[in-house]
């Protein structure tokens, strides 16, 4: 079975979809991107992780990495294998020196535990072909819904007006990101981070 080494190009707000977000997985060889609708808990779980954020209290796939690696149970590879209705499923390489077993998730919470562990996340080519957007063709990328039986789009989250930080002085941006820290409001956080970064390039 062909599979091809992906890594995460971007995650981004999606802007069809209230409370969804678009996860973008990029082949590391050929070039073509992968792009998956995910809820915005776990869009916030892979992006806090990526960008070193240390939440106040462990997260869910937080205390999922911990549990396996108290027990040396390691997070060998996560695999993409089918596209079925429009819904992508991958499933955990896991082992612990001994035994491995090969347990079903979804995607988006497979990135989030990969990012934690460091491993591999592949996709057969059967599904890069099928849901896979050449180079050439990524201003037509139409990205498919990630699996949440109860609301797959994230339509119970309500709509937040955005937020003006330019009249806040940088001592107060870097205490309003010390708060949403704090009370693990981490979209928020990002956005705070992003404009200190900003102000601090100029």
């Amino acid at each position: 079975m062909k599979k091809s080494l992906l890594s995460i190009f971007d995650i981004r707000p999606s802007g069809a979809t209230t409370g969804a977000y678009n996860l973008v997985l990029e082949e590391v060889e050929g070039k073509r991107k992968l792009p998956i609708v995910i809820g915005m808990h776990e869009a916030q779980s892979i992006a806090i992780k990526m960008e070193n954020m240390t939440p106040s209290r462990p997260l869910t796939h937080d205390l999922f990495s911990s549990l396996c690696q108290s027990f040396d149970i390691e997070l060998k590879e996560v695999v993409i294998y089918d596209l079925v209705e429009g819904i992508f499923f991958a499933r955990l390489v896991c082992g612990n020196g001994e035994n491995e077993e090969t347990i079903d998730a979804r995607t988006s919470d497979a990135v989030a535990l990969a990012v934690r562990f460091g491993c591999p996340i592949f996709c057969v080519e059967k599904v890069l072909k099928t849901a896979g957007i050449p180079p050439e063709g990524e201003e037509q990328v139409k990205p498919m819904p990630e699996e949440n039986p109860e609301d797959p789009f994230g339509l119970e989250d309500p709509v937040e007006p955005k937020e003006n930080f330019s009249a806040l002085k940088l001592k107060e941006l870097q205490e309003e990101l010390d708060l949403a820290i704090e009370q693990e409001d981490y979209e928020r956080a990002g956005k705070l981070r992003d404009e200190i970064e900003r102000r601090n390039s100029k």
